[in-house]
């Protein structure tokens, strides 16, 4: 497909004349059965190029074991896009941002106490090196050089963001090479840290969403020469928990962009099609306050988070159009969607009844974190005896994220890290009754310098000031649910329930599960974790893609933390992403 060269003026394609207009699409927030659909879309709208961060927690989710099985086949998406005639852009980190579970960084990292992540921390530094030596055997014969379609692989992400620390990025590049990636290497930092992200010989680009004069001129100063580059477009946004939904009209990106193609930039737009966070991979924000972050990974996309074309898509042809070659024939229509009207989860199953096929359970005289437990995400259950019955104060003094308190089976309150909450006052009403503290991990910080990000109860424990011990530590992931016991619903459920429903359909299609009446938990189908849902918004329904669905009986599974209106779930044409900012 040709081999990337970089000039004093720009990129050559086999010293052709070469400008990258590039979207990302995240093999991992995509159903592997609708890749190729979301190739074939980004080709029609006259993308050359797509961009792929690559996920270190996903593929290697215990230490010493990469992978890149169902899902994760990345060397099948990198053929698929060389199929469909687009060239590859690949971001491997280690640290990716994304807005994805602790940046894509493994959590087992953090069973080191200490750990310095994104530096030359040999424990770090050691992890990536192995971590590396099983990944890329796996791409290097994609690499261009090698007739595949990959031309560049990025160093780190947005380092100058993080730190300076030119060494690390230094052995980062040398890795790299090690491993065989030939292709050149670029950074990218935001116009204000290009400098402190930069390495010496490794081309710069820049990574912003308006002001494209100052943000080019920017690179510039610090790039003389070579290719004027934008690696993330940011045409959209994310959206947290309790926030509104954040969307940029179609005009305004697309004026921007035409601005940067016309000021002769490649692009990479972030992103082109956004997907979805699906089970527990959405990661949060907290710079002094934390912020999770929804299921869905829609940012406002040209591609709908169901792959579908909007305003902003066409409004991008239209300009790409302007400035190079685009397919001929008419745009891509939106797919066929499937509703249902309602669908009653007529059985159900205690949480606290259900712990032990859930997970597995460790004694300690204090809590252990989620990292101890060599757990990834999900839930933990903490459980103490109080041998003195009467009013007390709870203080859980450190923790990530959300605390569901319960004495004697009986849910007396919650304490959430976002809202900076640390105490509960409770009743006793026996001694001997048993404590228990539900903590969910919401999503590892994924940006900034709160990314070592602990989870589970992570400090003492006080009741009436004395630290509590004697703890029964039980991890709960939730990536296995056969076990459950259901039995019919006959009254209303006290505390976290699993909820269980089967609807019958003749032709499987995207949908969006809406969830109105219920307050917070995780929804699957056919046990496919769809992910988080919650009434705080601002999101209010979940993607379901078609391959998960089939003809006949199809099984939704809804985790309630707290309680429903009623156990009803609909299945609708639209999605429901919550308000917008006006």
């Amino acid at each position: 497909m040709g081999v990337l060269g970089i000039t004093d003026d720009g990129f050559t394609l086999d010293g052709d004349p070469f400008r990258m207009i590039s979207g990302a699409l995240h093999y991992f927030r995509v159903h592997p059965e609708l890749w190729e659909d979301r190739m074939r879309k980004a080709k029609w709208m006259g993308l050359n190029t797509i961009d792929t961060y690559i996920p270190w927690n996903l593929h290697e989710p215990q230490r010493g074991a990469v992978g890149a099985e169902a899902g994760l086949d990345l060397p099948r998406f990198i053929d698929l896009a060389q199929e469909h005639g687009l060239h590859v852009l690949l971001r491997p980190g280690p640290y990716i941002c994304a807005e994805w579970d602790g940046g894509g960084l493994p959590p087992w990292l953090l069973t080191e106490p200490d750990i310095r992540y994104r530096s030359t921390d040999p424990r770090f530094l050691g992890a990536v090196e192995s971590y590396f030596a099983a990944l890329w055997p796996m791409l290097v014969d994609k690499l261009a050089t090698r007739g595949g379609p990959v031309l560049a692989v990025q160093v780190e992400n947005e380092y100058g963001a993080y730190g300076d620390d030119t060494e690390y990025m230094r052995r980062l590049a040398d890795l790299l090479r090690a491993n065989g990636v030939d292709v050149p290497l670029f950074t990218c930092d935001q116009p204000a840290d290009l400098a402190r992200g930069a390495l010496p010989g490794v081309l710069r680009t820049v990574t912003f969403g308006s002001r494209v004069a100052e943000s080019l001129a920017a690179l510039r100063a610090q790039q003389p020469t070579g290719p004027l580059m934008c690696s993330e477009f940011w045409n959209g946004w994310f959206d947290d928990w309790g926030a509104h939904h954040v969307t940029r009209s179609a005009e305004d990106a697309a004026a921007t962009l035409d601005e940067m193609l016309t000021a002769g930039a490649s692009v990479n737009l972030y992103m082109f099609h956004g997907g979805t966070n699906f089970g527990f991979t959405s990661g949060a924000n907290d710079k002094g306050t934390y912020r999770p972050i929804v299921t869905s990974y829609d940012y406002d996309s040209p591609l709908s988070e169901a792959g579908d074309p909007t305003p902003k898509y066409l409004a991008f042809r239209d300009v790409i159009a302007k400035h190079a070659p685009v397919p001929d024939g008419p745009p891509p229509e939106a797919g066929p969607k499937l509703v249902v009207p309602e669908v009653t989860l007529t059985s159900s199953a205690l949480l606290l009844d259900s712990t032990d096929v859930l997970g597995f359970a460790k004694q300690d005289a204090q809590p252990l974190t989620m990292e101890q437990l060599g757990q990834a995400s999900g839930f933990v259950l903490y459980e103490t005896v109080v041998e003195r019955a009467g009013p007390a104060l709870l203080d859980v003094t450190a923790f990530g994220d959300r605390v569901q308190v319960f004495i004697a089976g009986q849910p007396v309150g919650v304490l959430e890290r976002e809202r900076h909450e640390h105490v509960v006052s409770l009743t006793v009403p026996h001694a001997g009754a048993v404590l228990a503290l539900l903590v969910e991990n919401q999503g590892r910080v994924d940006y900034g310098q709160a990314i070592h990000d602990r989870k589970g109860i992570t400090g003492p424990v006080l009741l009436d000031g004395v630290v509590v011990e004697d703890w029964t530590s039980r991890a709960l992931p939730l990536d296995d649910l056969t076990g459950l016991r259901f039995a019919p619903t006959t009254a209303a459920l006290v505390g976290p329930a699993f909820h269980r429903g089967v609807m019958h359909i003749d032709t499987p299609a995207d949908t969006f599960l809406s969830l109105a009446g219920w307050t917070k938990g995780n929804a699957w189908v056919n046990g496919f974790h769809l992910g988080r849902y919650w009434s705080r918004g601002p999101q209010q329904t979940l993607y379901v893609p078609a391959p998960v669905l089939r003809p006949g009986a199809n099984e939704i599974t809804v985790l309630e933390l707290h309680s429903t209106r009623s156990p009803v779930v609909a299945l609708r044409s639209q999605p429901d992403l919550g308000p917008t900012e006006r």
